[in-house]
């Protein structure tokens, strides 16, 4: 199998959540139907700091609550509908699939929190988002090997 090569990588300082969130907005504007966001990082980054803000950007929501005992919650856009899964607890990776991910790949737009819980079914294509600690400060760092997500994130 060929070796994937990454075209671009970005990378976001975030001193607080209000940061985070408006690094969100940002990337929530270049996004369109079939993108996955891939949040990466441990238990209290702020992945769902993130993916509050990115909601809250393309909806008219007031509330985005957490969808770790749902899995998945979704939301409307005049576009586009946004899923937002927690596969933190997963048993395994084929469960995906009873969630609606098919669907929800193609036809939306999915931030997937715990990404790594998809194994062998991750998709290829996918915005891969990075979110790692140095004491209070938060590195957001974007991952794409594709040259029209490339284009879009250049202009953030």
């Amino acid at each position: 199998m060929a070796e994937r090569v990454i075209l671009m990588e970005k990378e976001f300082i975030s001193h607080s959540e209000n940061e985070t969130a408006a690094i969100a907005e940002r990337l929530a504007e270049i996004s369109k139907q079939g993108d996955v966001w891939a949040l990466h990082g441990t238990l209290g980054m702020g992945k769902s700091v993130f993916a509050r803000a990115f909601i809250k950007t393309l909806t008219d929501v007031d509330e985005v609550p957490s969808p770790t005992f749902t899995l998945v919650q979704t939301y409307q856009t005049p576009i586009f509908n946004i899923y937002h899964y927690d596969l933190y607890r997963l048993k395994d990776a084929a469960e995906i699939f009873e969630l609606g991910v098919e669907e929800a790949f193609f036809e939306g737009v999915s931030l997937v929190e715990w990404p790594e819980k998809m194994g062998s079914f991750t998709p290829r294509n996918m915005w891969n988002l990075y979110i790692t600690a140095n004491n209070d400060v938060r590195h957001i760092k974007i991952v794409t090997d594709d040259k029209e997500k490339e284009a879009r994130l250049a202009n953030v």
